[in-house]
Formats: C-alpha cells, structure tokens, sequence
C-alpha cells in the first residue's frame, strides 16, 4: 500500500523538491495550500507545474486549527512534512506578530490534530539554523543553546521546542530537522542569494547597472534545497524520532557568494555591488556553521552539492529565466 503523505508549504522551494522526490518514491502527495494560491496558479504554483497533474492539493489555513483537523483527520497521512511559515527574515522584522501567531499556532494546530485524530501519523517540523542567531560555539550541533536574533528565529525555537514537547510527552514520531541555509533556483527573489544570482543575471544581459547589498561579511552555511529534502525524507524512515543537524560543515560569506556569482557570468564583482547599509538587519546573525556528524552516521546523509555546484546551478537557471521572461 503506498505511502500518504501531506506537506505544508508545498508551493515553496523544499515543498517542490520533496514533492519530486516522495513521488519518485511512489507516495500520494498532498499539498495544503491557501485558497489564493488555487486562483492563481500561474504565480503562485510555478515551482510545481512539472507535478500538478500528480499531486494533490487542499485549500486550507495553518491559521486555522478546523481546517488542519478536518485535512488530518480526511486524509490520517503516513508523513506530514511541516515546512509551511513565515521564513523571509526581513519581512519577520516588519511584520513581527503575523510571523509568530503563523508560525507557532500553524505548528501547535498541526501537533493537537495529530494527537487527537491521527496519531500514528509521522511528523516532521523544518525547524533552522536562524535558532542559534548569535551562536554560543562554532560549529552548531545538535547540542548547542539556542540564541536566536529575530522574531522568526524565536518562532522556530518554539516550533522546536512543541514538536519535542509533543514526541516526549505523548509519545508520537515528532523530529526536528535543524536545517542549514539551503539554496536553488527555486528560490524566492527576496532571498539575499536569488537577490544576488538574478542580479548578476540581469547586469549581465544590460537590464540592471548593479547591485545594492547590506552585510556582505555575514557567514553561512550554504547547501542545495535538493540535498536537504532528502534528509528530510531519512529522518522519517528511522525506527525513532530524533532532531538532527542538516548542513554541509562548510562556510562561505555573502561576499564569496557574489564574487562568484559574478565570475560565473564572467564578471568582475567589484565594478557592480554597492552597499547600502540601510539594508542591513536591526539585529544580525553574523556566523553560522553547522555540524552534522550526527546525521551522517544515523541517517548515513551528506550533500552531494558543493557550493561551486549550486552558485552556478543558480546563476545559468537566472540567465536562462531573464533571457526568457525578461525581467
């Protein structure tokens, strides 16, 4: 009997990917989406129009508590992926109180509906490495104290801290997969590495004359969304739940991003990023560098994308769509 399984923010970059995968591993995939996002398919679908003939989708709210238990309890999934939320950081800063009710109650719903209606149901919750915001030691482990820097960091601590609340106190298969930042050409243009990636996309076709960018020296760990959500996908499958570290234990700076991005497209970096210190954050996250010993033993897990590999992935998608949309 195949699989069921139901993933939040399914429209998003890790919602498609994992979408490909599951069905290539013969699930029934099911999608929760909002209402406008089946009006309007075009923008907002985009990520999953190879897939839309093989997947499922169901109007619903993770503001909502009835429509995620009539949704749980209709379809009692094998796996439900929650990697719906607020996740754009800057936007968390505008917006402080939408980004914690969304994020903390659209967790809390899914956990009580699962308890109460399906609870043989596997639960993963995309919790991040923005958790550890002004890092306690170098690398972040699974150990490590969290000290997050933004209302989305403190969202996904309290995310973290429902679903192991709810695999200890009630016994269900609740893990946490504290992933490190993961990339694509799948993601959204407010993200400082597609920010960065259709930029040099468009300079280099004479449709824009440079780039503006706040904190360059800001350090991240870096890997491709595709290698992620198959560690997603691992987690499920162990006998017990367990929370784990999902990264490439290597670290690069906003700068060598750019730097290389620009020299993919045969470049000079120099002659076009600006700074504008406007655009940096009220409270930064200077350095993150993850260590996943745990999930490579366990989970036998590693990336496959170097961080050349997914700069160059990003920057000829981003020529590609620029020459074609032409914006």
């Amino acid at each position: 009997m195949a699989k069921t399984a139901l993933i939040t923010g399914i429209t998003g970059q890790d919602g498609s990917y994992l979408s490909e995968l599951l069905l290539l591993k013969n699930y029934k995939v099911h999608g929760l989406v909002r209402r406008v996002a089946l009006e309007d398919k075009t923008h907002r679908l985009w990520r999953l129009r190879g897939i839309l003939n093989k997947i499922n989708l169901h109007a619903a709210s993770l503001e909502s508590y009835a429509s995620i238990v009539k949704l749980i309890q209709h379809l009692k999934p094998t796996e439900i992926y929650h990697l719906g939320a607020q996740s754009y950081i800057d936007y968390a800063f505008k917006d402080e109180f939408s980004t914690l009710n969304t994020n903390i109650n659209g967790t809390h719903y899914l956990l009580s509906a699962i308890k109460e209606f399906s609870p043989k149901s596997k639960f993963y919750f995309a919790a991040s490495s923005e958790m550890y915001g002004k890092v306690l030691e170098i690398p972040q482990t699974e150990k490590t104290p969290f000290y997050p820097r933004s209302t989305y960091g403190i969202s996904k601590v309290a995310g973290f801290d429902l679903t192991r609340n709810y695999r200890e106190a009630y016994n269900l298969f609740c893990c946490n997969g504290i992933l490190f930042n993961h990339e694509s050409p799948r993601r959204g243009f407010e993200f400082v590495t597609r920010k960065i990636t259709h930029a040099v996309a468009r300079i280099k076709l004479g449709i824009q004359k440079d780039l503006k960018l706040g904190n360059i020296e800001a350090k991240r760990d870096w890997g491709h969304a595709k290698d992620y959500v198959e560690a997603m996908w691992l987690m499920m499958q162990q006998k017990k739940p367990e929370d784990f570290v999902i990264c490439t234990g290597k670290q690069h700076s906003v700068k060598d991003f750019t730097k290389l991005a620009f020299k993919t497209a045969g470049l000079d970096y120099k002659k076009y990023l600006k700074i504008d210190k406007n655009l940096n954050r009220p409270a930064d996250v200077q350095t993150l560098l993850g260590d996943h010993s745990k999930a490579k033993k366990i989970l036998k897990w590693k990336n496959k994308h170097s961080f050349e590999m997914l700069v160059k992935d990003m920057v000829a998608s981003d020529l590609e769509f620029v020459e074609k949309e032409g914006y």
